[in-house]
């Protein structure tokens, strides 16, 4: 590996400050590439080498203190041609979710990406309530989002191109087939050197595709779609993948499901923020409130009661997210505190025997 390999992978002179504690401790800085279930694929001036996160790190996983794609962390050798990763360097940006099912915790996809490809085919994958979703969360994260539509030669339905651009307000929204290669010039023209790009959509959508059209070679496995037209998780794990003009593509596992953790609904319903700042009531629940912007709206036609309901319902979900988080939190922190007393009163009681 060259001098330049971490420059190629984003290093910049913030995290290069952020770094010096852990360079006088003799610790390596790299990019954690691939996540599989054995460990990490850790890319530094060494090259890939296989690591694993030191328990340490494991007093912080309830803040989504994992190492996950595209973190920065400090490494030191292990036996095996391997290294431990020692701490995670702060990340500028995180791509997160609330795990499935009933468990109120955060699950990080991606760190530090500076846009966020959200792909969504125009074929029957096309649903712009998930759309939304996926905003919210995109604009949590600190990246940029850019709506990619993907199975342009399947359906060329210009009312479904501009039903996105009526919900992705501000962002850029590019219809593309992977098949024909239109609109892949317009996707290219948002590639830079060392610029780190995540793709999110669901099965099928054409993440893989789409990344092997950009490399102009096969870099990840393609599959067909099933009989009733649904995709195939054909990526299994996150990777970071180098392209040749030094763009960074993330390629991620198809999301089955997409339960916001944090989500910025000011931006991602810019609309909806627009009218109630006009509310007459600061805390209006656009309701049966008098003068209120939004209800107004509604009545004239203006505001989609759909778009409306969707975002009462991400609100809903935010809020309760965030209550079973702070309980669950409180309860993990004290069931530590207590092991950790338990283990203190141990060691004393087994220091007086000594003595």
């Amino acid at each position: 590996m060259s001098d330049g390999t971490l420059a190629a992978l984003g290093w910049t002179d913030e995290l290069e400050a952020a770094f010096t504690i852990h360079s006088e401790r003799g610790f390596e800085p790299a990019r954690v590439v691939a996540e599989h279930r054995g460990g990490y694929y850790v890319r530094g001036e060494r090259g890939d080498r296989l690591g694993q996160a030191r328990g340490r790190l494991r007093d912080h996983e309830i803040w989504g203190g994992m190492p996950t794609v595209g973190d920065w962390v400090a490494v030191c050798d292990a036996p095996g041609d391997r290294v431990a990763i020692e701490a995670i360097l702060p990340r500028r940006t995180k791509i997160s979710r609330k795990t499935p099912w009933l468990k109120s915790e955060e699950h990080v996809l991606v760190a530090n990406v500076d846009t966020v490809f959200l792909l969504t085919g125009l074929d029957r994958d096309f649903n712009v309530r998930r759309l939304e979703r996926y905003l919210t969360m995109t604009w949590d994260s600190g990246a940029d989002p850019v709506v990619v539509l993907t199975k342009l030669d399947l359906c060329d339905d210009p009312l479904k191109i501009l039903e996105a651009e009526s919900i992705a307000i501000g962002v850029p929204v590019v219809a593309v087939s992977n098949l024909t290669g239109e609109g892949i010039d317009e996707v290219e023209a948002l590639l830079r050197p060392a610029s780190t790009i995540a793709l999110l959509g669901s099965s099928g959508v054409g993440k893989s595709t789409l990344i092997n059209r950009l490399a102009g070679r096969t870099l990840m496995p393609i599959g067909d779609l099933r009989k009733d037209g649904r995709g195939r998780h054909t990526t299994r794990h996150r990777q970071l993948l180098v392209l040749r003009d030094g763009a960074l593509l993330v390629d991620t596992p198809g999301l089955r499901e997409l339960q916001v953790w944090e989500g910025d609904l000011d931006s991602a319903f810019s609309d909806i923020a627009e009218l109630a700042a006009q509310c007459r009531f600061n805390d209006c629940a656009h309701g049966t409130e008098p003068d209120c912007a939004v209800q107004e709206a509604l009545e004239a036609g203006e505001l989609d009661p759909e778009r409306l309901r969707s975002y009462r319902k991400l609100e809903r979900e935010l809020r309760a997210v965030e209550a079973r988080s702070s309980s669950r939190v409180r309860r993990e922190l004290k069931r530590r505190w207590r092991q950790r007393a338990r283990e203190s009163r141990q060691a004393r009681r087994y220091r007086g025997r000594i003595d």
